[in-house]
């Protein structure tokens, strides 16, 4: 798997993540196929819409847009995916999900196929052991927006094999051109085990009335450099997922400061799940 070789990749999901994925991968030249129920009427828009803002600032040529573009194919389920060798699992973080997707495509994927999944927070164990190949299963996590974040975890199982995770590197580096950290199996990995702690201090500080939501955003991004502050990053990700990443870190370590506040359950439960809603922390408009 070279830089030079085109790369067949299936992503599975074609949400945020599913649909940054997709696109990073056919902007690196790859054959991309992306299995969503609503894939064409939505997920290929939304690739598109990333794709003219990459050319309106300049990143991006017309030529090049199209041309990727022209490189993602959409489908409904996932009989298709039985001749990529990159298989992306980018479906929302509920593991009886994933481990439903990873059982199915034993029968589907080709025996040498790198089956990754996207996971923010489930262990990777867990998703190779619904499968009849558990060495070929790597946690390989993304960061939104995937086509601008360069940086890839790659979380490896006491399952996975050597071979597996050096064709994972291969991919995410060579292919993808990303920078890749390595991470243990474990709730959280590096970066949200490090984060959601912060996130949820800044809901309790809010929730405390300590300072406003625009106080504490500022007081991070002025203070600290951060590119956004911790209550706009939760928007962001999604409140919910942002519950879903604690739930996991608090199951597994069982510390008073993972679990997730009360208020921001109560947001999640009313539907209020940040960017992707139009209302969290803060309003957002289409």
């Amino acid at each position: 798997m070279s830089a030079t070789t085109p790369v067949r990749v299936g992503v599975i999901g074609g949400g945020i993540m599913g649909s940054g994925i997709a696109e990073t991968a056919a902007r690196a030249g790859c054959e991309v196929t992306v299995i969503d129920v609503a894939a064409a009427d939505t997920v290929l828009p939304r690739i598109g819409t990333s794709l003219r803002r990459a050319v309106s600032s300049g990143k991006l040529s017309a030529d090049d847009a199209r041309a990727t573009l022209s490189r993602i194919s959409a489908a409904p389920n996932l009989s298709v995916l039985d001749e990529q060798t990159v298989i992306i699992e980018a479906v929302p973080e509920i593991e009886e999900l994933k481990l439903d997707l990873f059982a199915r495509l034993d029968d589907i994927a080709r025996p040498d196929a790198l089956l990754a999944t996207n996971t923010l927070s489930i262990l990777v164990a867990r998703v190779a052991a619904a499968t009849t190949r558990p060495e070929k299963v790597i946690g390989v996590h993304f960061f939104n927006p995937v086509p601008v974040l360069p940086l890839v975890e790659l979380i490896p199982s006491m399952l996975t094999s050597p071979e597996t995770v050096d064709a994972a590197v291969r991919f995410a580096t060579g292919v993808l051109g990303k920078r890749v950290i390595d991470a243990k199996d474990q709730a959280g990995f590096v970066v949200n085990a490090l984060l959601i702690p912060y996130l949820l201090s800044a809901v309790l500080m809010l929730d405390a009335g300590v300072a406003t939501a625009e106080d504490i955003d500022q007081g991070m991004v002025d203070g600290c450099a951060h590119p956004l502050g911790p209550l706009a990053l939760i928007d962001l990700i999604g409140i919910d997922t942002t519950v879903a990443i604690a739930d996991a870190l608090y199951a597994e370590f069982k510390e008073p400061h993972l679990a997730a506040p009360p208020a921001l359950r109560r947001m999640c439960d009313a539907g209020i799940l940040g960017r992707k809603s139009g209302h969290g922390f803060y309003q957002y408009t289409n």
